[in-house]
């Protein structure tokens, strides 16, 4: 029986957890907050002793931090540790460093696909890293995903995620601005949704969204707050080159999270037009 650690239990990973105990395996779940998993840990450190692989996802570079000074010095050597939080690659470079350090082996694994998508094994996997090391978990998240893409070395998949993000909150402020400017003009939800599915501006994720945004419902699928963090990593990854659309989409959000919706669905936004 293959026991694997997962640390942080949220939306996804609370799925993903589920779904590896069904696949048979030995789950050794931990979350900050106690969430009344079946035979969740109760430390960090109970739940990576002797484990064969460690799921890392939680909410940005300082908690993963925490959690590996944690974790690391109890690590099973040649433990493989699949660190998929949403980080930058100057962080992941670091974690890997400090896992290898301590005699384990490191995958940078962030991964997109909401909670229904978790729970229908269809995660899609952005993983970087040696391939050898890779193979080592390959049979295990295979069973979770429809996809698995090696990017490149470690780093590559880190920055790749922040691409994606920040994609899809440009995605989502223009499908939240043309729908309220649709709504001022005194045309409706359903009729807007209609044109929209015969627009080439119909993407996957105007489908997940329609019936958020028909219902005003923003409970999350992911959270405003966890975009708002990988905004700030893309342009600290940036750097000097501009990303003028990503910085003005940053202050938006940064103005959703002063309204205290860091726990709403990113879509959640659009309320600052309706304001």
């Amino acid at each position: 029986m293959t026991s694997i650690a997962v640390l942080g239990l949220g939306i996804i990973v609370g799925a993903w957890a589920k779904n590896l105990a069904e696949d048979g395996h030995d789950i050794r779940p931990w979350n900050r907050t106690p969430k009344n998993f079946p035979d969740e840990s109760s430390s960090i450190v109970e739940a990576v002793t002797d484990a064969d692989f460690v799921i890392i996802v939680v909410a940005d570079p300082p908690a993963v931090q925490s959690v590996l000074e944690q974790a690391l010095p109890n690590l099973k050597p040649g433990a493989v540790v699949l660190q998929s939080s949403t980080i930058s690659a100057e962080w992941t470079k670091k974690f890997a460093e400090q896992a290898q350090a301590a005699g384990g082996l490191y995958i940078d694994g962030p991964f997109t696909g909401s909670k229904i998508a978790a729970e229908q094994r269809k995660t899609v996997y952005y993983i970087g890293g040696d391939l050898a090391v890779i193979d080592q978990i390959r049979p295990i998240i295979e069973r979770l995903s429809q996809t698995i893409l090696h990017i490149g070395p470690i780093g590559a998949a880190s920055s790749l995620k922040l691409a994606m993000n920040l994609n899809l909150a440009s995605m989502a402020q223009a499908l939240s601005e043309s729908l309220t400017l649709a709504r001022r003009e005194g045309i409706s939800d359903e009729i807007f949704f209609e044109a929209l599915s015969q627009n080439a501006g119909r993407s996957a994720l105007s489908d997940l969204k329609q019936p958020k945004l028909i219902a005003h419902d923003y409970a999350p699928q992911f959270s405003l707050k966890h975009m708002a963090k990988d905004l700030r990593l893309a342009l600290e990854t940036s750097g000097e080159h501009p990303l003028p659309q990503t910085r003005n989409l940053n202050a938006l959000y940064e103005r959703a999270l002063g309204e205290g919706w860091g726990d709403d669905d990113f879509i959640g936004l659009v309320r600052l037009l309706e304001e």
